[in-house]
């Protein structure tokens, strides 16, 4: 989801979809039917329904506190969903802010994912290209450790320059990727 093209509401009315539930038009009769389907999930089918939002970091502060509003039933004694908030590390930053509080003491389990070394993101590429039906090797060494030290490990980042580098490489008619396709690459990127 793109946070500043999609109102609260609209967050809402998609959750209740997902919940096979026709939403209500005013947000208080939406939550409460939110709040009703979760838990006739959890109790009724004995399903526990998985929400999963990315992209958090852009969230407002309004989206988050009516977050913790619309979760805050029978929290503290039963989880009859698991909500799973995935962003860039300073979400971390937002939700310690004071108003964030009450979302913030109720998560349970949080997960850092820690940039990746040079060795793996070579691992990490050579899995990639195995999975793409490479039989050879496609990144020299050189262009690997300068892919591991331009983005500084992120995955998504590693994604990202090394497509360019294969595109910028099959531009170029090269049969290999070297540090220099993949400098050119990073120069294009902006990175």
């Amino acid at each position: 989801m793109v946070w500043w093209w999609v109102t609260v509401t609209d967050f809402y009315r998609g959750l209740a979809y997902n919940l096979n539930i026709e939403p209500a038009f005013r947000k208080v009769d939406l939550f409460r039917q939110i709040q009703d389907a979760i838990q006739n999930h959890y109790s009724g089918k004995k399903i526990v329904p998985v929400i999963i939002l990315d992209e958090l970091q852009l969230a407002s502060t309004g989206f988050l506190s009516d977050l913790h509003l619309l979760f805050n039933f029978s929290m503290d004694s039963k989880n009859p969903f698991a909500l799973v908030l995935c962003g860039l590390p300073n979400l971390a930053l937002k939700l310690s802010l004071t108003h964030h509080q009450p979302l913030n003491q109720r998560i349970i389990m949080r997960y850092k994912m820690s940039p990746l070394s040079k060795n793996e993101t070579k691992s990490y590429l050579e899995h990639q290209m195995n999975l793409a039906g490479a039989n050879y090797p496609i990144f020299s060494e050189p262009a690997v450790e300068a892919i591991a030290t331009v983005n500084r490990g992120w995955p998504r980042l590693v994604n990202n320059l090394a497509t360019t580098s294969l595109i910028y490489g099959c531009q170029k008619g090269l049969k290999y990727i070297d540090e220099e396709a993949v400098r050119q690459s990073a120069f294009e990127m902006g990175m």
